[in-house]
């Protein structure tokens, strides 16, 4: 190797190789019919399959004419509202049941319920010696990659890992939903301390709690907390179990899936899915704009003072230059999405209590002046609503919740729906996933490299 040799140069250059040669005009993409990010011009999703588990509703169609409507999440045939609001009637958790639901395909009965609550205990366990060899010994930065590489190493631990029978994919599932939230918690103590250089405390799981409560117990040093602050978390969890097989990670697990492989690898990419700043990722960059607007803009219950920095994030004069406001807007909701409504007006209530009205005060405002200020700034016409990530940070926040693990929260729901879509692209499809790609080279002859 030359003493001159510098990797950072080379790589800038090959970089600068990439962009010049390498990006496809849109023109391109018009000419041949392709639907970039297999949207329809009017934003619709392409139809690419057929699912029992989850439907999303956002809006109607009137002889070819998109009309808004408020949003529905409905979990095989259930109402998403109807569900919690259940749940809240008879105070008890709701998402162990939620899993069961989405999983089997109907409500589970008293006994069915307490069995399959049994069942998830016993597999939070993680294998003997697995903190210390995989969690332990490689501390990440992102919790995200962490769960996703952990996930992956449980492959090695079990005794049938390939084996993509309906009964093993089961087991499979069943065990990671019960165990993805003791490795979240274990990557965060280790982050804690490698990276903060803080103490990391580690408590033995109680099999008596649901998910929510072993959460809370394991992220909490005192490992206090109230029945209402659990509650409120298996919320989260409910809201967050699923969202229809064609949200990027749910649709991430069926491409894998469909391939022939493994649980473990196929629950990997959804995790790395999730990940994206344009999917689950999106929670964090609205708490990180969030702290922007608070250092920049004076009194942040001032809704001029805050429209007048929303419209420097959307000119892309502030923010982190992408020029979205995070939080607003969906793909398929259009006046509402339930689960932000959901979380809205727990926001509210907790925000008064815990001391946080200011901030529940500016998401308000945010949500409301953002859809004036794109139509203004962008001439964008299209029907504006907050999304679920808005006031997801809000909740975690108030419930003392670190936000390295606002996206891992989500994943700990979501792989509810992961399994259950695994599943069902198990039992119902045969063939791999293969959409087709217009390609645009040109044949070149090729040159010996001395003529080059």
């Amino acid at each position: 190797m030359s003493d001159d040799f510098d990797p950072k140069l080379i790589l800038g250059e090959l970089t600068e190789k990439i962009n010049s040669q390498q990006k496809i005009k849109q023109a391109d993409f018009d000419r041949y019919n392709v639907k970039r990010g297999l949207r329809n011009a009017d934003g619709t999703g392409v139809i690419a399959g057929i699912t029992k588990i989850c439907s999303v509703e956002g809006y109607y169609m009137d002889d070819g004419e998109r009309i808004p409507k408020n949003g529905k999440l409905i979990y095989r045939g259930v109402d998403l509202y109807d569900f919690v609001a259940g749940c809240k009637a008879e105070d008890r958790f709701g998402f162990e049941e939620l899993v069961y639901l989405l999983l089997f395909g109907s409500l589970p009965s008293k006994k069915e319920l307490e069995s399959f609550t049994q069942l998830l205990a016993s597999y939070r366990e993680l294998p003997d010696d697995f903190v210390e060899d995989v969690i332990m010994r490689a501390p990440s930065p992102n919790i995200m990659n962490k769960m996703g590489s952990s996930v992956n190493a449980l492959y090695a631990y079990d005794d049938n890992p390939d084996d993509i029978s309906v009964e093993n994919v089961l087991r499979q599932s069943v065990m990671l939903i019960a165990r993805l939230p003791v490795i979240m918690s274990y990557a965060y103590q280790v982050k804690r301390r490698f990276y903060y250089k803080k103490s990391m405390y580690i408590h033995p799981i109680k099999p008596e709690q649901q998910t929510a409560e072993t959460i809370l117990n394991s992220l909490r040093s005192d490992k206090k907390f109230t029945d209402a602050e659990a509650k409120l978390l298996d919320l989260c969890l409910m809201i967050h179990a699923d969202h229809g097989g064609g949200n990027n990670s749910t649709f991430a697990t069926r491409c894998v899936t469909s391939s022939g492989t493994d649980t473990y690898s196929a629950i990997s990419a959804g995790i790395a899915s999730l990940k994206g700043f344009r999917h689950g990722g999106a929670n964090i960059k609205v708490s990180e704009m969030v702290e922007c607007i608070k250092e920049n803009v004076s009194d942040i219950t001032d809704e001029d003072e805050v429209e007048s920095f929303l419209r420097k994030i959307v000119r892309r004069e502030a923010g982190d230059g992408s020029g979205l406001i995070y939080g607003m807007g969906h793909a398929v909701y259009t006046l509402s999405d339930p689960r932000e409504v959901l979380l809205k007006a727990n926001a509210e209530t907790l925000a008064k209590e815990k001391g946080f009205v200011d901030e529940w005060t500016l998401l308000d405002i945010i949500e409301r002046v953002s859809p004036r200020v794109f139509k203004e700034e962008k001439g964008l016409e299209k029907m504006m609503c907050a999304n679920v990530d808005l006031y997801s940070g809000l909740i975690y926040k108030t419930l003392g919740i670190p936000m390295d693990l606002y996206t891992p929260m989500f994943a700990i729901a979501r792989v509810a729906g992961w399994s259950a879509h695994r599943i069902e692209e198990i039992v119902t499809s045969n063939k791999i996933i293969r959409p087709g790609y217009k390609s645009l080279a040109r044949h070149t002859d090729y040159i010996p490299i001395d003529m080059r």
